[in-house]
């Protein structure tokens, strides 16, 4: 441990002497001492390091230079600028960057190690640290506590570089940086507490003497594949708790220049160059603008499994990524968002855990920095568009992406893959199934479409056209696809992508965004609902939103059946649910009669009757037909949730969308006063049926109209306004029968 520690001052010497040396032309006692352990003494210098092995022990009046080394020279004058010559550290950063198929001797690549790894031995080192880092040292308290002469202080400093001001400091700190990430057996305590999962993952040999002495990138890049893999259980993957702290503290320490992930940096240094150019190292800019164009047809495979690995390792802790951690840490901080003392460190760090903390806090109507919520935007959209940074969907959805979704792996298409396979089974009870529900929670699609890359550029056209009215990213944009659904201005693929999504979104109240915002009130106090982020386990899908179209309608319990949900509930609370909650109530009711597949407790409770009777009815709004027709054979369950149903259409015969399409020509003509009334009590209906044999009454409209007559004669409670005249008088002398 004290010897990776020493390290560290290898490296301010290096950076001081060249910096000295360059800046004052000459030679300090600083620079002297380098050149003394850069040498090494003769055999009577004892306690001095000693010289890199391969190196000549020939003294020069201008000092020691790796250019001048035999073992060097050649690969120097071929690789390396001229002017770069006279500067080690110069010299040293040229040949650790040299591109992948410039090879440098062995004995060279030999040398390099050992003046790096040599020089820590000098115990002048950090005595010139203490001078350049003096301000801030005394300013961060952790490093004025370290005790001296071991390297700690160095360290420390490593730790908290993006804390110091002092420019010398910062200069000196910056340099010696890209020097200890060039080596894994140069970051302190790395080869202590991962040396055995190294061996053990075949990750790399851990001698320094071995031929490939700069393997540092593909070593850690090896450490952290396992650890991903470990997170999604993969078979006989297991690395040491400590060393596991180290990956991804190393991950952490190069998260703002994407030079110090040293497989990163080879494996993308082709494609940085054609996608950002012009995009500067620092601030975690050049991972940002790397991951925006990984889906790119020209973007190279190493790139993208280098790419695809750092982001799985932010999924795993967020400050992975310098620039979320930055924008979002003061949020984090003033939700306490990681203060969970009763929760695990580890699960506290996800990528999940603090979008669910600041979403929550979002939808409470608290305010979230802009640069915090942009930084939110682009992560739930990374998340978005490839499941496998996701280890739950990894690990429970193997089955159905092998058998169903194999091939679709870019831009978001294996996800709408799974959700349609969900859709297409009909049941969330599954490990997949809870893993996308849980990822869509996390992601927020509903807030803002364009998280969802699939459904936007599946979508776009329409957008375009059919709610152009609307703010880009405004929430309502979702809500005017499903207005559109099945009308001309919609395309197919848009349909499909939006059902699926709508389908997961149906199942969880809290995912649309207006309706939690105008309900969450209503919600608590009368479904006894939690926050946005917490959820109970003994809900079913579905049953809030149940709880709370039973009490947006005034003849709530008056006749309907299956109500036991609120039957703890008093009138007065039943009668006051607010005016903006009612409205987004019956928006969701009215598009959700688009698909049975929409309404989470018609669908399961119906599930065996769809089958028996409705298979061959494929077309919009056939499936609900269907079960009315059937209404006598349903089995309980289902009979009471479909009579529930009619019996709502009866009060407001909007819910059926598509019946009001059709008969848009006579409701224009003959009914337009009673279609405006924000509460319809049947009158809609009533007027359908009376000018059912106009000239604009189309085939579409009397088929639906005459269906809806032959419905009201199997129960007295689908023809509203006989319910509420007689229902006294029926409940009185009829108690036992349900039909008319």
């Amino acid at each position: 441990m004290a010897a990776c520690r020493r390290v560290q001052r290898l490296l301010l010497l290096m950076f001081i002497c060249g910096w000295i040396g360059s800046a004052h032309g000459g030679k300090s006692d600083t620079e002297n001492a380098a050149e003394n352990a850069e040498r090494g003494k003769n055999g009577a210098g004892e306690g001095k390091a000693a010289a890199p092995d391969g190196a000549s022990s020939v003294r020069r009046s201008g000092g020691w230079k790796l250019a001048e080394e035999a073992a060097c020279r050649e690969d120097v004058s071929r690789i390396c600028p001229k002017h770069a010559w006279n500067n080690n550290l110069a010299v040293l950063e040229c040949l650790q960057d040299r591109k992948d198929e410039t090879e440098i001797a062995a004995d060279c690549n030999h040398l390099l190690w050992n003046y790096k790894f040599n020089l820590t031995t000098d115990p002048k080192f950090e005595s010139v640290a203490v001078e350049v880092c003096k301000t801030t040292i005394s300013g961060i308290k952790e490093c004025a506590a370290e005790e001296r002469g071991k390297g700690y202080l160095v360290s420390c400093l490593v730790d908290h570089r993006t804390n110091i001001s002092e420019y010398q400091c910062n200069q000196y700190i910056t340099k010696m940086t890209s020097i200890v990430f060039s080596d894994y057996r140069l970051i302190c305590g790395f080869m202590d507490k991962c040396k055995d999962d190294i061996n053990k993952l075949h990750c790399g040999s851990v001698n320094t003497g071995d031929k490939d002495i700069h393997s540092q990138g593909e070593v850690i890049a090896c450490l952290e594949k396992g650890l991903v893999s470990e997170a999604e259980e993969q078979p006989a993957i297991t690395i040491k708790e400590d060393c596991k702290k180290s990956i991804m503290r190393v991950a952490e320490l190069s998260s703002d220049d994407f030079h110090l992930d040293r497989h990163l940096y080879f494996a993308c240094r082709e494609d940085r160059e054609r996608y950002c150019e012009n995009t500067p190292a620092g601030e975690g800019k050049v991972y940002k603008c790397l991951f925006n164009h990984k889906f790119e047809e020209s973007m190279s495979d190493k790139c993208k499994d280098a790419l695809s690995t750092r982001q799985k390792l932010i999924a795993q802790d967020y400050k992975v990524s310098y620039s979320l951690a930055k924008a979002c840490k003061p949020d984090l901080r003033k939700y306490r968002c990681n203060m969970d003392t009763a929760m695990p460190r580890a699960r506290e760090a996800k990528l999940s855990y603090l979008l669910l903390c600041l979403e929550a806090a979002v939808h409470r109507g608290q305010t979230v920095s802009g640069e915090c919520q942009g930084e939110m935007l682009d992560y739930r959209r990374m998340l978005m568009e490839d499941y496998s940074l996701s280890p739950e969907i990894v690990l429970h959805c193997r089955g159905e992406i092998d058998t169903h979704c194999s091939g679709l792996h870019h831009k978001g298409r294996t996800l709408h893959c799974l959700m349609r396979v969900s859709r297409d089974k009909g049941i969330l009870e599954g490990h997949c199934q809870k893993a996308l529900q849980t990822l869509i929670q996390e992601t927020d699609p509903g807030a803002d479409y364009r998280i969802d890359r699939a459904l936007n550029e599946a979508c776009e056209s329409v957008i375009q056209t059919a709610c152009k009215h609307i703010r880009n990213g405004d929430p309502m944009i979702l809500s005017c696809l499903m207005e559109h659904l099945y009308t001309d201005k919609m395309v197919e693929d848009c349909e499909h992508r939006l059902l699926e999504l709508q389908y997961f979104i149906s199942r969880d109240w809290k995912l649309d965004p207006i309706l939690y915002k105008k309900c969450q009130n209503d919600a608590s106090r009368i479904c006894h609902t939690h926050g946005w982020n917490e959820t109970s386990e003994f809900m079913p899908p579905g049953a809030v939103f149940s709880c709370l179209y039973r009490h947006a309608y005034r003849t709530e319990m008056q006749g309907r059946r299956g109500s036991s949900e609120t039957s703890d509930v008093s009138s007065d609370e039943r009668s006051n649910l607010s005016r903006d909650c009612k409205t987004e109530v019956q928006r969701i009711l009215h598009q959700r009669a688009l698909d049975v597949k929409l309404d989470p407790e018609l669908q399961q409770r119906c599930m065996t009757d769809l089958g028996k009777w409705c298979s061959e009815k494929t077309e919009a709004g056939q499936e609900l037909e269907c079960l009315q027709d059937h209404l006598d054979e349903l089995v309980t369950s289902c009979r009471d949730v479909v009579g529930n149903l009619t019996e709502l259409e009866s009060e407001d015969i909007q819910i059926e969308a598509l019946l009001i399409r059709a008969c848009e020509p006579v409701i224009q003509s003959y009914c337009h006063e009673v279609a405006d009334n924000q509460i319809d009590t049947g009158d809609l209906m009533e007027c359908l049926v009376a000018n059912k044999h106009q000239k604009e009454m189309n085939e579409k409209c009397t088929v639906g109209v005459t269906h809806f007559q032959l419905i009201q004669m199997k129960d007295f409670r689908f023809s509203y306004k006989f319910k509420m005249a007689c229902k006294e008088d029926v409940l009185k002398l009829c108690p036992n029968i349900k039909k008319k």
